[in-house]
């Protein structure tokens, strides 16, 4: 089996950049994402329309290229998150996490038993369909999944301390705009209500040795986040950077266009 290399390197105090998936769900977005040097690909399907089998393919994409696939799953269910690893997803990010017993049932979904309640199917996409020993494989998959409990409610940010406390956990993924919404100031990014919510969830992650995650729309927001602690990041979402690239070049070739010449007046 495969290793996270992503999970590892933050084990160790690392930092982690990868891109996250929306809309482009080609046959070389893992390839482009590759070479564009992300470590890793977040899938999203809480805010898409992917489909499991899409997915599948994805994961596929990602074999042999050295990038972690991980998907976000719509919500907090066993058949979403073990159907995804299974499908060969080396990270689990839930959304809306409340409590430390929330994560706590979102660890055991990920990892085989005795410590979690996994299901057992092997000779499939997580071990790239290879024979070998059932005990290393369910070792190996345990170690190398990352577990990612996302942080966008109110309650959630409140009981951030316990969920980072919480065995089996990996990652605090900051949902900021989620979080403004749910403490009634929405895209209030700068209001100190929501920025001690920031600092609770570094300093919780800080205090049991977890991974501050975020996703960053540009480069103020990646100085920034970087500044405060967070080590797992990713930039922006693909819609976003193919729409800003696009209109930026559009906006160019509008401002640098010549005035057409005036045609002659047409002979009688």
């Amino acid at each position: 089996m495969r290793d996270n290399p992503v999970k590892a390197k933050i084990a160790a105090g690392g930092h982690s950049f990868g891109a996250m998936i929306f809309e482009f769900f080609t046959p070389g977005i893992a390839q482009i994402c590759k070479v564009a040097g992300a470590e890793f690909i977040l899938y999203d399907m809480e805010h898409t329309a992917i489909s499991t089998e899409t997915l599948r393919q994805q994961m596929a994409l990602c074999r042999g290229l050295g990038i972690a696939p991980f998907v976000r799953v719509p919500t907090t269910e066993y058949d979403f998150i073990a159907r995804m690893l299974d499908v060969g997803a080396m990270g689990i990010m839930v959304p809306m996490v409340d409590t430390a017993e929330q994560a706590a049932f979102i660890a055991s979904c990920c990892k085989y038993p005795p410590v979690g309640r996994r299901g057992a199917a092997f000779g499939v996409g997580h071990d790239d369909f290879a024979p070998g020993s059932v005990l290393e494989k369910m070792k190996r998959g345990n170690e190398r999944t990352l577990v990612i409990c996302q942080i966008e409610t109110a309650k959630g940010a409140e009981n951030c301390d316990a969920i980072a406390a919480t065995p089996g956990v990996d990652v605090l993924w900051l949902g900021h705009f989620d979080l403004t919404n749910f403490m009634g100031i929405p895209a209030q990014f700068d209001n100190p209500r929501y920025l001690k919510a920031v600092d609770a969830v570094v300093a919780a992650c800080d205090r049991h040795g977890k991974t501050a995650a975020f996703m960053a729309a540009d480069q103020k927001w990646m100085k920034d986040y970087l500044a405060k602690g967070f080590r797992l990041m990713a930039y922006g979402v693909d819609i976003g950077i193919f729409q800003n690239a696009l209109a930026q070049g559009i906006d160019f070739m509008h401002a640098n266009a010549k005035p057409a010449k005036a045609k002659g007046k047409a002979r009688k």
